[in-house]
């Protein structure tokens, strides 16, 4: 027995009625019948053909399929079962408007793993007469050619059952006799037919009559007058190909490439139907990952900048000043306390170990004047190991050596404002300057290193510490001292030892070891780049806001089009969708709508890093990262967002999907 029911019986609630559709029926049904249910509208007949077609369960009751107790069966399980065994014929057809005859066909072959099916919509597709329109949407066909194309969808699973719910109710009588024509065949093959209709000229195609009224089943009659009437209308359709395996289940999350081809293929229709909609949506996300590229560019290259200028400052650099002491409660200037002698520093390098090299410094402003021109600007007297130590080679020339600075040699090396300024196109090497009236050779220019918060640091003139100190500053002391420790390691504990050293060579009690303060350049450096790696991830937090308002947009629309797809979900569930198969269908929809705005996002936020640098002068950096970042970052916006439409619409029922209106 291929169908046996007892009993069964199934009500609907409508607010506060309830109406009865199935009152515990009882039949069975052989493999190979051909049956037709009639009735009156409200008689059950179509709650009959849906609970036997696994669309819906019964209430009560007990269902044997194949020998298998249905009740007994998940949702996915009988989506299996109605993808393998069952195939559906409509009154509506129920077809894809957006897809062609041919995919309309193939549609239930996404949902099983067999292979070697791929020609056989085509053939079935022949064999029912449409070899001419396999191509056309079904907006270009008649009533009996769509009709025609549902058949052949409800045969390319090779199904055991076919039900046909009303299959006549809107042809023509010429394409009625063509359809049922193509039924009779099916069932003289060997196909079982279970067809759903109020019109006796249509019953008279079965072998068997079940009459029904108020859930009930009034009559079960053999049909004498089929026979002649198959005879009379036989096709002779042969649909099957001899080799032809009949359809497989897949495993539980099974999903095939060309499913998720299928599904792509299938997004990317539904959203090219609705432009506007779609393009609306992936407006939010196209901003957003702009706004996330050009703001994750703008910190970077600022990064980039402070990193550069950090650069300058030279690597494991300790600087020894002399403090402001506070006495009496008033802040004293810096160097009223006590001054950094040269033995001070050339002791520091003698009793430390891990001091790899020092360089004093003294400071003072000076007037240069040089032809017609003059300038005032800031001298720097520092040792010969400056050079090396603060990233200060020079691009053009030399630096001045160390038997220059004992000899106390008039030589410079100049900055690069001070070369525009002085020089202008000309080159200043070898020529002569006179600083504060005094005359020096420029033998070499600094490299460029930009402007801070606080000065120019290309606006300088460098010349030998002993030559600042006696012939342009008239000092006998030392501002600060440069500090070059041998690793990183050793900065702290340095600094410390430092610190000790200097002033237990002045004498100094412990209520004035401020008198002088060691400055550690890695702690800066480290709290600059912080604080620039800090507004990077601020700046890209803020643009990223825009991305959830896109998100918010994908959400919408996908809501939007599992409302006007429900039905589509409905046929796609009764020819054998599991609710995994929905769930991916949509998201995939999300995320081809949010990857298309987050690749055309790319491209508008590096365009925009790319103008910000040309026209307004902003430093700016586009990483991979950063561009990875958005894409990964808005394809997650789109399947997070688009989730609950997707489940909303994988946890349709079959029955009220495909009713609704």
């Amino acid at each position: 027995m291929l169908i046996e029911v007892k009993a069964i019986r199934k009500t609907y609630v409508m607010g506060e009625t309830v109406v009865p559709a199935l009152c515990g029926v009882t039949l069975s049904i052989d493999s190979g019948e051909f049956v037709a249910i009639m009735g009156p509208s409200g008689s059950g007949k179509s709650t009959l053909m849906h609970l036997l077609g696994l669309l819906d369960v019964p209430e009560s009751g007990s269902f044997m399929l194949a020998g298998q107790e249905i009740s007994e069966l998940s949702e996915d399980a009988l989506a299996e079962l109605r993808g393998s065994t069952i195939g559906f014929v409509f009154q509506q057809f129920n077809l894809v408007s957006r897809t062609s005859a041919l995919e309309n066909v193939a549609l239930p072959l996404l949902y099983t793993a067999s292979r070697g099916r791929q020609e056989l919509p085509k053939k079935i597709l022949e064999q029912v007469g449409l070899s001419g329109r396999i191509h056309h949407k079904p907006n270009e066909l008649s009533g009996g050619q769509q009709q025609r194309v549902a058949i052949a969808r409800s045969l390319v699973n090779q199904p055991k059952i076919i039900f046909a719910d009303e299959p006549t109710g809107n042809l023509d009588s010429k394409s009625q006799d063509e359809i049922m024509r193509i039924f009779a065949d099916l069932n003289v093959q060997g196909m079982t037919i279970i067809l759903v209709t109020h019109e006796e000229e249509v019953a008279q195609y079965a072998k068997r009559v079940i009459k029904m009224r108020d859930g009930l089943v009034l009559s079960d009659e053999k049909n004498s007058g089929n026979e002649r009437r198959v005879l009379r209308t036989a096709t002779n359709l042969a649909v099957w190909p001899a080799a032809l395996a009949p359809a497989k289940r897949r495993g539980r999350f099974f999903f095939s490439m060309f499913e998720f081809s299928a599904h792509f293929k299938q997004a990317f229709r539904s959203l090219s139907a609705n432009k506007v909609r779609t393009g609306l949506s992936m407006l939010g996300i196209l901003i957003g990952v702009a706004a996330v590229i050009a703001m994750l560019a703008l910190g970077a290259g600022a990064k980039a900048a402070i990193e550069q200028q950090l650069s300058s400052m030279g690597t494991n650099l300790l600087v020894l000043r002399s403090g402001s002491r506070r006495t009496g409660g008033v802040s004293m200037q810096s160097g009223e306390s006590a001054r950094i002698t040269l033995s001070d520093a050339i002791n520091v390098q003698k009793e430390i170990s891990a001091v790899k090299q020092i360089s004093r410094s003294v400071q003072g402003r000076g007037q240069l004047v040089y032809a017609n021109k003059n300038w005032n600007t800031l001298v720097n007297g520092v040792d010969p190991q400056y050079a090396s130590m603060r990233a200060s080679e020079p691009l053009i020339g030399r630096f001045f050596t160390e038997e220059e600075n004992l000899k106390r040699s008039r030589v410079a090396v100049i900055g690069q404002t001070v070369v525009r300024e002085l020089f202008g196109d000309k080159s200043p090497i070898g020529e002569s300057i006179k600083v504060n009236r005094v005359s020096f050779q420029v033998i070499g220019i600094l490299p460029e290193k930009g402007a801070n918060s606080f000065r120019d640091q290309d606006d300088l003139i460098v010349v030998p510490l002993l030559t600042a100190m006696r012939r342009l500053l008239g000092k006998d002391y030392v501002d600060s001292v440069d500090i070059q420790v041998v690793d990183a390691e050793h900065l702290e504990e340095t600094q410390d030892q430092v610190q000790r050293l200097v002033v237990r060579s002045h004498h100094l009690p412990p209520s004035q070891t401020d008198a002088f303060e060691v400055r550690n350049m890695a702690e800066l450096q480290e709290a600059l780049t912080a604080t620039s790696r800090t507004m990077t991830w601020l700046l890209g937090s803020i643009a990223a806001v825009s991305l959830l308002v896109g998100g918010i947009g994908i959400m919408n629309i996908m809501l939007v089009s599992v409302t006007e797809r429900t039905r589509e979900i409905g046929l796609r569930k009764a020819v054998g969708a599991r609710r995994f198969d929905i769930l991916a269908q949509f998201l995939i929809e999300a995320t081809v709508v949010s990857l298309a705005g987050g690749l055309a996002g790319v491209a508008l936020g590096v365009g925009i890093s790319v103008l910000l640098a040309q026209f307004a002068g902003w430093a700016t950096q586009v990483s991979l990262q950063s561009i990875l970042f958005a894409a990964i970052f808005s394809m997650s916006v789109g399947i997070g967002f688009g989730f609950w439409p997707a489940r909303k619409a994988a946890a349709l029922n079959p029955i009220d999907a495909l009713r609704y209106e």
